[in-house]
Parts: structure tokens; sequence; C-alpha cells
């Protein structure tokens, strides 16, 4: 993990929040690698989930939750965590997380603690102008149920997808980006009818884990968790989560859950009407029934299932899968950075030979921008003079092809163009460049 987190500072991955004024816990930055990186997951995700099926729209919703939302939600009442002081050292812990060095003797008895992070909204600040930032994506997808529904006229089954900020204020946040205070989430919400939502379960884990494996994450590294028990959440009738070996163990990389009727049903009105089969909160609030009508005009509260994974995991991950020390012998080795070729930050480098010099650095940003043209990703003129230095500063950052400007260039009009992974150099016609670019990067456009 130390080998991790110094790559992402060094070479501009993540930083530590307000670092300049002692930085705040459990917050972090993308930097300039960083936030490409994570846009092209966040693509990647929404590719698969909402452009290449049929079945499923998107959405964008607010941050600021109403305090109903979360109420009905069973948030305000459960959204807690077990927090205990060490009398000792004088710190907080979650009780599953107290270090060794606190004896039992020396801690407090457990006591509740809400995660929320509450907020006023208007110029008065009483408990009339509460509001909550998100704990998750998916209540505004269950709210937002029936607006979806109408203006887009869907049938069952389908779903509701949304990338978003969430924020939870975790008593020990840990681990670099696997457990921090404000994270992103990729959320499908999928209405099914009763009685299909086993089904469906088991198609979304299939289908989650096949995705994770296109990012870069062998089989061999996802463990397929049943959640039993207490772990297992109050509205699940069942819950599956992917398991991956991160640096510090292993840890949820996604979880895919049958939450029934619960979340429709809480949120609906007219609650006594339905055959809610979920225990809900008896919700007076409401004004919208939450529900959708089968061919005999009957209404059904649908069930969901929810496949829901952090980005910020999910970088944590694919950073550390990708992330190889190679022996190249004779005392040699190079760090680089095996990224997946639609998820690298860089998809190409281009290097002239000598940055003095005015007609090679002139015809390497000519070629940047032909190439930048097609919008697979960015391209970036790298012009330090020096090529050994050049090719092992984009290997650790996992730009997966650099093409090399020299007086070849200029006087045969060729080009040499390296291989990440494989470190081969190949001579290319100048006007042959675009066709292998686009050729190389064919898989990464999807």
């Amino acid at each position: 993990m130390e080998e991790i987190v110094s790559l992402c500072k060094r070479r501009g991955f993540i930083f530590q929040s307000n670092e300049i004024y002692g930085g705040l816990q459990g917050l972090y930055d993308y930097g300039p690698l960083g936030v490409e990186l994570k846009n092209n997951l966040k693509s990647a995700w929404w590719k698969s989930i909402v452009y290449n099926r049929d079945d499923v729209e998107g959405l964008d919703t607010s941050i600021l939750t109403h305090p109903d939302v979360l109420k009905y939600s069973g948030h305000e009442d459960t959204f807690t965590d077990p927090l205990v002081d060490c009398k000792s050292c004088g710190l907080r812990f979650r009780q599953d997380q107290v270090p060794d060095q606190c004896k039992d003797e020396e801690l407090t008895e457990p006591r509740d603690f809400n995660l929320m992070f509450k907020t006023n909204v208007g110029p008065v600040a009483d408990d009339s102008s509460l509001a909550y930032l998100r704990p998750e994506t998916a209540q505004q997808i269950y709210i937002n149920f029936k607006n979806v529904l109408d203006s887009t006229s869907r049938t069952l089954p389908f779903g509701i997808a949304q990338i978003g900020k969430s924020f939870r204020n975790e008593i020990t946040p840990r681990n670099f980006i696997f457990r921090v205070r404000e994270f992103e989430q990729m959320e499908l919400e999928y209405f099914v009818l009763p009685g299909e939502d086993e089904e469906w379960h088991k198609k979304w884990i299939e289908n989650r884990v096949s995705w994770w494996e296109e990012q870069g994450i062998p089989s061999d590294k996802l463990n397929l968790l049943e959640v039993t028990g207490d772990d297992l959440a109050h509205y699940s009738k069942s819950t599956v989560d992917i398991m991956y070996k991160f640096p510090h163990g292993e840890e949820e990389l996604e979880g895919i859950a049958n939450r029934t009727d619960f979340d429709l049903g809480s949120h609906t009105k007219n609650q006594k009407d339905l055959n809610i089969t979920a225990q809900v909160k008896d919700n007076n609030d409401s004004n919208t029934r939450l529900a959708i009508q089968n061919d005999d005009n009957d209404w059904i509260v649908p069930y969901v299932i929810e496949p829901s994974a952090g980005v910020d995991r999910g970088v944590l991950a694919v950073i550390y899968e990708a992330y190889t020390v190679e022996d190249l012998g004779d005392d040699k080795r190079r760090t680089v950075l095996k990224l997946k070729k639609h998820l690298a930050p860089i998809k190409s480098a281009v290097i002239p030979l000598k940055r003095n010099n005015d007609d090679l650095v002139k015809l390497t940003h000519t070629i940047k921008s032909s190439l930048q043209q097609y919008q697979i990703g960015r391209v970036v003129v790298e012009n330090t003079g020096n090529i050994g230095k050049s090719y092992r500063k984009h290997d650790e950052i996992g730009t997966p092809l650099c093409i090399t400007v020299d007086f070849d260039t200029l006087e045969n009009k060729t080009v040499t163009v390296r291989d990440r992974d494989t470190m081969e150099q190949k001579t290319i016609a100048l006007d042959e460049l675009n066709k292998y670019f686009l050729d190389f990067f064919s898989d990464a456009k999807s």
C-alpha cells in the first residue's frame, strides 16, 4: 500500500485533501492523472450499464436530501456504527476497528454514532431547515421512480442508474481511498416483478463479476460472499458481495442486493392499498404512489435488485492490480502500470527526440493534434529531452503507447512507436500512424 500511495502522489493520481493546512482525514483529491482514470472507470460503467443495454435509464440527482427521505428509508434510525473511546490514548474507534494496543478494560461502552452529515438549507439554522448530505445515491433514485416511469413509459423489468457523490461521517477512515468520508458511487436500481427477483439477482451477480474482469481484475482475485446473519441489511432478502484482495486484505468491491419491495414500499403513499411484503414504516407524508400497473390493471410495487460499487474502491483495485515491478536483468527493473487501454489516463505520449529542436517540436505538436481529434482519450506531448526517462515515466503512469519523433521523421517521414507492455518498438510511416493509432485503441472506444 505504501508503494501505491507514493506512486499516486508522485505521479499526480491522488493527493491528500487540504494538505497545505495539515489535511483532512478521510478526504482525497484526484490529480491530473487520477481524474482521467476515475472518469474512464465511470465511463466504462455507464457505457456497460446504460448505453449497451435497452432497459436502463440514467439519472443525476441532488446531493442535499430532504430529511423525510432518510426517515422513511430507515437511515435516521439505523445508519449507525458502534463507537467506543479509549481512556488510555484518548482516541475514538469503531468497535470492530480498535487497535491491539488499546485494552478492553480501557474502552468505554459502545454507543451508536449516526454516520450522516447534517446541514441547513436557507438563512435560518433550526430543525425546520434541516437537510442531509446524502449517504448513498440510491434513495433519490427511488423517489424519482414515477418521474422516470412517466417520462419514459418503461415497463418491468427496467433500471435506473446513477453515478454521484455520497457522504458518510466514518469514525475511522482508513486504507487510503478504500474507506473515506466523501466518495462516489456507481449504483443501479433494477426494478423487477415479485417472483422474478431471485433470477435477476443471479444474472446481475454474473454481470458484475464479468465487468470487473473487463477492467483488469482477474477472476481468481474475486470471491463471492453470501452475506448472512446480522451482517445482512434489514431490507435485504439476499446480498452477495464481490470481494477483492486489496493491499490491506480481502474486502468488498461491490455489493449486489435483493432489496425486495422495501424501498418503493417505504416511500409510496397509500401503503395499505398495496400488497407490500417488506416491513416498512407507516408513511403519511408521501404524495406519490410508487407502483406500476400490470396487464390486469393491478398495482404492483416492484422488487429491486441493486448492484452498488464504490468508484474510489474501484480505482484502488484497478491501480493495485495493474501495478507491476519487472526484473529486466542486469540489475535493472522497471515499474509499469498495466492498465487496460480504455482506463489508461493518457492514451499516448508523443515525444520529440530533442526538446530544443524547433522542427522536431513543431512536428510533435502537429502529430499530437492529429491523434487527439479522435477523442479516444488524452494524448500529450512529452518534451523532456530524455527519451529513456520519458519511457520510464509513461510506463509508470500506464501510457499504452509512446510515439517518438526523431530526425528520421523529418527525413523519411517515419516515427517509432513503443508498446508499454512488451516494450517492442516499431517503425511506422507517418501517413499510416493515424490508422495504427485507431487500430491499437479500437477496443478502448467502446
